[in-house]
């Protein structure tokens, strides 16, 4: 299963209805760092089914996530849920990062620094 990166196909159309209705920090992240192979020459993708998860952003080669977190995020309760699917995506090999939509929205350098510096590294193990 992991030649596909858990690869979930029964999310597919929940995914694609998500990347139509992106919140606007996901839209500026995408559009000002992570599209278009800005970042490195890197391909990331976004609402992609991993698992029983659609994760907001994935570059699949470095197993690299970013997650963007709204406001719903500091509930106890969600929090908990970020943590035990956080663990469950670090268990098939990946490393998530993660970004408030405030951070996204008043802090867009830092956070493609954030991404870059990631980028670099993870880049820099796989060339071992």
């Amino acid at each position: 299963m992991s030649f596909n990166h858990h690869y979930n196909k029964r999310l597919k159309h929940y995914a694609k209805k998500l990347r139509n209705e992106m919140t606007k920090a996901e839209a500026s992240l995408w559009k000002y760092v992570l599209s278009k192979r800005q970042i490195h020459g890197q391909q990331f993708r976004r609402q992609r089914p991993i698992d029983n998860y659609i994760v907001d952003f994935v570059c699949l080669p470095l197993k690299l996530i970013i997650e963007v977190d709204g406001i719903t995020h500091t509930h106890e309760e969600v929090a908990e849920n970020d943590k035990i699917r956080q663990l469950r995506l670090e268990s098939f090999g990946f490393k998530v990062i993660r970004f408030t939509d405030e951070e996204v929205l008043t802090s867009i350098s830092s956070v493609y620094r954030n991404i870059a510096h990631e980028v670099e590294v993870l880049m820099s193990l796989n060339a071992e």
